[in-house]
């Protein structure tokens, strides 16, 4: 059996590197919340939530790799982000664990896309608040 990955195994990369990934077929995972999401976020982007806030806080989302094993498969090409990478960089682990292949964490998430002029939908200013968006 493989040695179980850590946060150290897991491949990142820029905002600009992961645009050029999805433009040869790479598919983004969102990992924000649902309402994060809804705001704004990376054309034909996948949203599969990694953490739900509850009354006692965050907590991971129990359904996440079976949600996940229900729409991809595990040679998929997938980049990975959040709202600012920290989410995303625990999903790639949990994803790589489970035997997905190819997994790339998308360094500063989607603020950092924002930030870099990458997304062309909304004034920046309107993506700076969603972006920023905590419950």
């Amino acid at each position: 059996m493989a040695a179980t990955k850590r946060p150290e195994d897991v491949a990142s990369v820029d905002v600009y590197t992961a645009k050029g990934l999805l433009s040869v077929g790479h598919r983004y995972l969102d990992v924000r919340m649902v309402e994060e999401f809804n705001k704004s976020h990376v054309e034909n982007a996948l949203n599969i939530p990694y953490m739900f806030i509850t009354e006692e806080g965050r907590v991971k989302n129990p359904e996440f790799l079976t949600q996940i094993s229900s729409i991809l498969k595990k040679q998929d090409h997938l980049v990975v982000g959040c709202n600012s990478g920290g989410r995303s960089l625990k999903a790639c682990v949990d994803l790589l664990n489970e035997g997905f292949q190819h997994v790339t964490n998308m360094e500063g998430g989607y603020s950092a896309w924002v930030d870099s002029g990458l997304a062309h939908d909304k004034p920046t200013e309107d993506l700076k608040v969603s972006c920023k968006f905590r419950p």
